[in-house]
């Protein structure tokens, strides 16, 4: 299918190393490299969007889908440097490069997830309860006060985004995540993922008790 003219426009492109970005993500990024010095002053007079494509460390290889990235807030420092606030907005897919110097503008087309043809509320709130068991056994583990904000996303795509987004240290397995353009898909995944944390923690909160 060939995406409409609307769907289609230049994004200027910021590739990191093995971070992912999702929609409704904050993302904080100190700014000091002198080519995204220069984006930075570009899109702040603009619409302050730009594009976040996780670099893989392995090879090198820059993703082709990422997260719209929009400039909330933005503090100058010497040299130029800066120090930005930013909140996923649309993902995308790259199409082609327009440019590569002084830094990569790409046309992307944006991607949404397929309209769900079952209730996803059921596997949402599986998802959000495996996540409070994963929080609780973390807090016992480590005896420290861990709770989840009060205000977790209750739309099944947007809980999907934020739990990937608060996954660390597993920048492929997000990569792929953000990709997927189906939500029943990344729930279930997700599902998985957290089944096999909150056993993890299980056994060693009971190991740790027996120790104890």
């Amino acid at each position: 299918m060939t995406p409409s003219s609307l769907a289609v426009r230049e994004l200027p492109l910021f590739p990191l190393p093995e971070v992912v970005l999702f929609p409704g993500r904050p993302l904080p990024l100190h700014i000091f490299e002198f080519r995204y010095r220069m984006m930075m002053n570009t899109i702040l007079e603009d619409d302050r969007r730009f594009g976040i494509l996780m670099v893989d460390p392995v090879n090198g290889e820059i993703a082709k889908v990422g997260c719209c990235a929009e400039v909330i807030r933005f503090q100058r420092l010497p040299d130029d440097r800066m120090k930005i606030l930013t909140m996923g907005q649309q993902r995308f897919r790259v199409l082609d490069y327009v440019r590569e110097k002084p830094y990569r503008i790409g046309l992307v087309e944006w991607i949404e997830d397929k309209p769900p043809t079952i209730n996803l509320r059921p596997l949402a709130q599986e998802v959000e309860q495996l996540l409070r068991d994963v929080v609780h056994l973390s807090a016992k583990l480590t005896d420290q006060k861990i709770e989840l904000p009060e205000d977790l996303p209750e739309l099944a795509v947007e809980l999907s985004y934020w739990v990937a987004g608060n996954l660390y240290g597993v920048a492929p397995e997000q990569q792929s995540l953000l990709e997927m353009q189906d939500t029943v898909a990344r729930l279930q995944r997700e599902a998985e993922i957290l089944t096999s944390t909150r056993n993890h923690l299980a056994a060693r909160t009971a190991l740790k008790d027996v120790l104890n």
